[in-house]
């Protein structure tokens, strides 16, 4: 069709749009824009929990209790499977829940005209029949024939061809493409399902990258497979010159193997994502990735646009200088038809605005808009071609210079035109040049207007505090020197500095001084291409950089930067480059962000820290005990209980109070395991002396069954106190854990207890006098002696992490 028999056959009016009688009509008959996601059957992603090296290990010691005919051992193996499975498939499904609120809040926007007036309004509201505003960055949203403007779009979503293809009036844009160049008015033709690409295009990455922690994790669960290998081997070498029967054996090798196995990690690790996530989005940050938290945990270097994030993004006009005869209404008016509304600009709209608050329209001809060149950073204008009493006109605003060459002006003239800008500058105004002419006519200069868009008011403090957060700001601007200078300053970044300055330093100086950006507070005059510049030249100083933005340009910075963050106002494209998309202006949310990664860090490194001591506690004590005794001093029953006691009462560790550390951290955390492995020894030491004195005193030697309950007690309240002193950096007082997690620990120890209280297979009862024995020599162990040494410890091998404490109450 061409654009008019689409539009009789639409039976829409390019002025109005549509109506809200029509669009409710529409939408019982068309539906929404968008293709229902066909979503895996609850029942198999449940049974898929029966999968994997923990299962297995599970299933196998079933398998093998059944034909050795220990019914209990298979009754609580079988308990701690289900139990396993159920867990990780709700954490799942509420981490599923999580990614899909945020899927459904950042699907793409379009610009709409309905019922006379332009509007935002979600892609997926979007009718047949709907005329739309579309500009660079923007993903076409559904099927549209262009009506009005030309532009190159990026096909490769549809075509996997990267070459841009030219659309012009009467072409068709297909949903899932990116404007690259150009803009112009659609109308909505096909939606959802009935477009060529099948679906709305959305924004949210759910593809979930491995985590730096993940890597550092599996290196460290192969290096204890290693240690409990040889411990078991040893064991297992011993039994058969003892004549003990490998078929006894093995179920207890499996589960002190078993031991070495992060059976709750995949929970640990969900939980403490989606409940991060979850929190973020409640205060406004859009994790779209899982793992930008985790990211964000590192970063130390922060780039910032200077408008919308620093600066209110309310420019308003504060000053017209007429020139050439010219009146303040008409230099207003000429800038005014040199902006457009559909696109919401602001610096279109503060045109808008003023000329509308000034009656510059008033008593002035009408006019009709020809062509409209938008704004772009190459040329630094926008430009429109109007008809006026039938004689058509050039009206332009833009750079001083830009517009004063365009004008013909000579350099002296110039000159003069910069220095008002620069008197303007000092004070933090933006001034931007405006002229008419003629179609083929060369422009003349008609005034200049400045702008002001103030800094936000809580600006300053935010940037004080990521200071202190350890986090360098940087103030990225296309505003001229002085005006970038007077807006630093007054939010406390003083050393602003020209990028291209920093530019040809860099190429002089080559490798001498590599860090050359990172003793700058922010840039003036840059280019978007520039953004990538400071970037990667940050990353190659050594920096973890996070930036923000919000334009197309944006996108290769923003997917560069360990911590893309797409701002309020972003375009499609980038907030698809982004990891993370603020929902409100300003730094606030950023500051969230850092602080909610920290707090992630700090649970997922208490987890790490405590398993590996538990796993050299667990392992090397009941291999030792062997060798010296010639006994297991714990059964296999009491062992896979010990597990499915403690170690998903770990998980509400995701709950627990942490205080963000100050600096940013790091993955590189040896010291950390040195402090680890030196707390598992001294536990085992500990565990065996209470061992040789049970051994000793409490007749242990002749009773099997209260060897079993003695060391399963022993092990259980070693496991309780040592996460309470490993979940703080400092002295365990120093703060209180949360309630959830104080819940989880005080139900393991209490039902523990109560088990061998009452005495079942494998525990007998034992008497109170020495479960209050053990309770305590575990608490001494634990929460004074191996609490001062672990201080001692972080302060020789890890000086920094001092200050790193969980949130004081």
């Amino acid at each position: 069709m061409t654009v008019s028999q689409a539009l009789a056959a639409l039976h829409v009016n390019t002025v109005v749009g549509l109506t809200g009688a029509e669009i409710e009509r529409r939408r019982g008959e068309h539906g929404y824009n968008e293709v229902t996601q066909a979503k895996h059957h609850p029942v198999r992603d449940f049974l898929k929990k029966f999968w994997g090296v923990s299962a297995w290990m599970l299933e196998l010691i079933m398998i093998l209790s059944a034909v050795l005919g220990n019914y209990s051992d298979l009754a609580v193996v079988g308990t701690l499977l289900v139990v396993n499975a159920v867990l990780g498939f709700f954490q799942e499904q509420r981490a599923a829940g999580v990614v899909e609120t945020l899927r459904k809040r950042l699907q793409v926007s379009a610009r709409t005209l309905r019922d006379s007036s332009w509007q935002v309004v979600p892609a997926r509201e979007l009718l047949p029949g709907d005329i739309v505003r579309i500009r660079p960055g923007d993903i076409i949203p559904a099927d549209v024939k262009l009506l009005a403007g030309d532009m190159s779009l990026d096909q490769s979503a549809l075509t996997g061809e990267s070459k841009e293809a030219h659309k012009a009036i009467g072409d068709v844009l297909s949903s899932g493409s990116i404007v690259r160049h150009g803009e112009g008015d659609a109308v909505v033709i096909l939606t959802g399902a009935n477009t060529f690409f099948g679906r709305t295009t959305e924004l949210v990455q759910e593809a979930r990258p491995k985590l730096h922690i993940e890597a550092v994790v599996a290196g460290i669960v192969r290096w204890l497979f290693a240690i409990v290998g040889v411990l078991l081997g040893i064991v297992l070498v011993l039994s058969l010159i003892r004549g003990v029967s490998l078929v006894e054996m093995v179920p207890l090798l499996l589960v002190l193997l078993m031991g070495a196995v992060p059976v709750a990690l995949p929970v640990m690790f969900t939980v403490s994502m989606a409940f991060g996530s979850k929190e973020l989005a409640r205060r406004g940050v859009l994790v779209t990735r899982l793992s930008a938290t985790e990211d964000a945990a590192t970063m130390d270097v922060l780039c910032v646009d200077k408008t919308g994030t620093i600066t209110m993004n309310q420019l308003t006009v504060t000053g017209v200088s007429p020139l050439d005869k010219a009146t303040e209404a008409e230099v207003l008016r000429v800038g005014a038809l040199a902006s457009q509304a559909a696109n919401q600009d602001p610096i279109d709209l503060a045109f808008l605005a003023a000329a509308k608050d000034r009656k510059a329209f008033d008593g002035t001809p009408a006019t009709k808009t020809i062509s409209f060149i938008p704004f772009d950073a190459k040329t630094r204008l926008t430009e429109a071609l109007i008809e006026e009493n039938g004689q058509r006109l050039r009206v332009m605003k833009g750079a001083v210079r830009t517009i004063a060459e365009a004008c013909g002006l000579q350099p002296p003239a110039i000159e003069a035109l910069e220095k008002h800008m620069s008197d303007a500058a000092a004070k933090g105004y933006r001034t931007l040049a405006v002229a008419r002419g003629g179609e083929r006519d060369t422009p003349a200069l008609v005034g200049l207007v400045s702008l002001y868009d103030p800094p936000r008011p809580d600006a300053r403090q935010l940037i004080a505090t990521l200071r202190a957060m350890g986090v360098q700001v940087k103030m990225l601007t296309g505003d001229a020197l002085a005006v970038a200078r007077e807006i630093g300053q007054g939010v406390g970044l003083a050393n602003i500095q020209r990028v291209a300055d920093l530019k040809a330093a860099k190429l002089q100086a080559g490798e001498k001084d590599a860090d050359l950006f990172a003793g700058a507070d922010g840039f003036a005059e840059v280019y978007p291409e520039d953004k990538y510049t400071v970037v990667s030249q940050l990353q190659a100083a050594g920096h973890v950089v996070g930036m923000t933005g919000d334009g197309v340009n944006d996108s290769p910075a923003l997917r560069q930067a360990e911590v893309g963050i797409a701002v309020s106002t972003a375009t499609d494209v980038a907030k698809g480059a982004a990891s993370v998309v603020l929902t409100d202006p300003g730094l606030t949310n950023i500051v969230a962000l850092v602080e909610q990664g920290r707090t992630i860090y700090q649970r997922i490194l208490t987890w790490v820290i405590n398993k590996i001591s538990r796993t050299i506690l667990k392992s090397a004590f009941v291999a030792i005990a062997f060798i010296v005794t010639g006994k297991f001093v714990v059964s296999a029953f009491a062992m896979l209980l010990l597990v499915f006691l403690t170690d998903f009462a770990k998980v509400s560790l995701s709950t627990d109070n942490v205080r963000p550390s100050q600096s940013p951290e790091t993955w590189n955390i040896g010291g950390f395991i040195q402090v680890s492995v030196i707390l598992g020894i001294a536990m085992v030491a500990e565990a065996l002396l209470l061992l040789w004195i049970g051994w000793t005193k409490f007749g242990l030697a002749t009773n099997d069954a209260a060897l079993h309950t003695f060391s399963f007690l022993m092990l259980l309240y070693f496991a309780v106190f040592s996460v309470i002193s490993a979940r703080e950096r400092s002295w365990f007082w120093v703060s209180l854990p949360s309630r959830t997690f104080m819940l989880a620990l005080s139900a393991d120890a209490l039902i523990g207890t109560a088990l061998t209280t009452v005495g079942i297979k494998g525990l007998a009862s034992e008497p109170w006098w020495q479960t209050l024995a053990i309770f305590v020599y575990a608490f001494i162990s634990c929460l004074i002696v191996n609490d001062a040494l672990k201080v001692v410890m972080i302060r020789w091998r890890v000086p920094h992490a001092t200050g790193q404490s969980p949130l004081r109450k």
